[in-house]
């Protein structure tokens, strides 16, 4: 009959691609029973609903299990908890219930930053996390559209309560002040505005904050990194050479002010024609990968050029939502669910040492 050290031993031989480490020392075994009739029950906690060797790891967990003599049954459920990124140190913190905040940013405007923020945030909360979204890109805010929201956020004990789209917590100042408003401040105003959709706005506890940045290298980006201990950045880039020159300004950018660059996303990167179903590269190909090379990063993804991102950014509905009619068929769709469990995936490396850390 299999023992309780016996099923540990077993689970053991689950490696973590992403930790180095086997699953059991991690600690995601959690309320292992063996039970005389052979039936092993036990909960099987990843750093991520959006893990992306979660199926893998429940087919190991079965097999090797099931394996050992005397057991019978198997039973287990897989549950995720999202560690932070950084240690809390100060009560009065701006975001005090975010464990992780990740930065969408890009060099230069029109190569679909927003529309991969919204669709990264969908993503992260389709798999069961709960995300945020916040648009910080106070002069051409593009959430409302993106997201189809377009209400005035309610007040509670003077502070701002989130709309809700698509299973997000939004905010941007289009709710606030109309998203067709032109926004003629100077730096300082809205980088304090900024500060405020943070910390004037019941954001609660959430797993993840994506922030959409406005594009370049202006005041939001330093604001955010000076008064929020972002997780890290993720580039956003078309193939195009003069995208390219942009983005590694950006990157430059986040390394000068201590936040680290998670990877760059390839955005439109190819064109599939709908008729004779050959691959276009409009905007050129391989751009991604070149500055990956040069800067020592990686591509979290390519992102191919599909009307279906074009036509959920205009009806409010993003291509990895549930509500899109093209969502089980969109390549597009496909490749930003599978950046955003890349991202959470990078993301648990990036919060283990402080989960060591608080776990003494």
């Amino acid at each position: 009959m299999a023992t309780r050290d016996d099923v540990l031993k077993a689970l053991s031989r689950i490696q973590d691609p992403d930790l180095g480490r086997d699953v059991v020392s991690l600690g995601m075994i959690k309320d292992l029973q063996v039970a005389e009739t052979g039936r092993v029950s036990f909960t099987f906690e990843l750093t991520t609903p959006a893990c992306p060797v979660r199926d893998k790891f429940q087919d190991l967990a079965r097999q090797y299990v099931g394996a050992l003599p005397g057991v019978t049954e198997v039973d287990f459920k897989m549950t995720a908890n999202v560690r932070p990124a950084f240690m809390r140190t100060q009560p009065n913190e701006i975001l005090p219930g975010v464990k992780q905040i990740i930065a969408v940013a890009s060099g230069k405007g029109g190569v679909g930053k927003s529309t991969v923020a919204a669709n990264l945030a969908a993503s992260l909360g389709l798999s069961g996390a709960r995300t945020g979204l916040l648009d910080a890109d106070i002069y051409g805010p593009s959430v409302p559209a993106l997201m189809g929201a377009h209400a005035q956020p309610d007040i509670v004990d003077q502070r701002l309560v989130p709309l809700e789209a698509h299973g997000l917590k939004l905010m941007s100042i289009g709710f606030i002040a109309g998203a067709d408003k032109a926004m003629i401040w100077r730096g300082p105003m809205a980088s304090k505005a900024i500060v405020q959709m943070m910390s004037d706005v019941h954001w609660g506890e959430l797993d993840y904050l994506v922030v959409d940045l406005p594009p370049g290298t202006g005041d939001a980006a330093l604001s955010l990194s000076q008064l929020i201990p972002l997780t890290g950045a993720v580039i956003v880039t078309t193939p195009q050479e003069v995208s390219l020159a942009d983005a590694r300004k950006a990157i430059a950018m986040f390394t000068k002010v201590n936040v680290r660059t998670l990877g760059v996303i390839e955005n439109m990167s190819g064109f599939v024609c709908p008729n004779c179903g050959e691959e276009h590269d409009i905007f050129g190909s391989g751009g991604g990968a070149k500055i990956a090379r040069e800067l020592e990063l990686d591509v979290l993804g390519r992102i191919p050029l599909e009307p279906g991102v074009r036509a959920g950014g205009d009806a409010g509905v993003p291509i990895t939502s549930t509500q899109h009619p093209d969502e089980e068929h969109s390549l597009a769709g496909q490749a930003m669910r599978e950046v955003a469990r890349t991202i959470a995936g990078r993301i648990s490396v990036v919060a283990e040492p402080y989960a060591m850390a608080a776990a003494g």
